[in-house]
């Protein structure tokens, strides 16, 4: 994918613009799922989505493939919202933590894993769609975009140390969410699986 990237890349830095088209067909599903996780609204996430395309389109020339060119757009991308974010403090959204050992950050992993594939991800994604913007683009490369730690690191401008602390804490939010919202399915889950 990143060849095929650099490809497109040296077509626009070469002066053929249209080919700008490709990469933004490729990633726009992408930036705005990240831009409206964070922002939660979808008029703000749809206008950061381009602000993060026009961003990307003047800075090609300095793209140096060090990463890969999604990691960039994602760090472009993130940037962005919290650009936007410091300028419109309005939607911003906290959610209270319990306290949660690792063990329960755990078992509730575990407890995930037997609800069917496709209701897991929808339950997943419904419930980070109710954490804070921060954690939930973090939570939304960790776990749909499956990037390491050291991309997530060079994404979100942090180091991989501050990563981990940063996901343990998102998961641990994502916890509390999915244990006030599923904790019903499961207990009948477990029931169903019983008789």
């Amino acid at each position: 994918m990143t060849t095929n990237d650099q490809y497109y890349i040296d077509l626009i830095i070469q002066g053929d613009t249209s080919a700008f088209t490709v990469l933004v067909d490729r990633y726009k599903d992408l930036v705005f799922t990240l831009t409206l996780r964070m922002l939660k609204n979808r008029e703000e996430a749809e206008e950061v989505a381009q602000d993060t395309f026009i961003k990307v389109f003047k800075s090609l020339g300095k793209f140096k493939g060090d990463s890969k060119f999604s990691t960039w757009i994602y760090r472009i991308a993130y940037n962005t919202c919290l650009d936007r974010l410091k300028k419109n403090k309005k939607f911003m959204n906290h959610v209270a933590i319990n306290e949660f050992t690792e063990q329960e950050v755990k078992t509730i992993d575990t407890a995930l894993q037997s609800l069917e594939q496709q209701e897991k991800e929808q339950a997943i994604k419904d419930c980070i769609a109710l954490l804070p913007g921060d954690d939930s683009f973090l939570l939304s490369l960790y776990y749909y975009e499956a990037l390491s730690l050291e991309e997530i690191a060079k994404t979100m401008g942090l180091t991989p140390n501050n990563v981990k602390v940063k996901l343990f804490r998102s998961r641990k939010k994502l916890a509390t969410i999915l244990k006030q919202r599923l904790e019903p399915e499961l207990i009948e889950y477990y029931e169903r699986e019983r008789r």
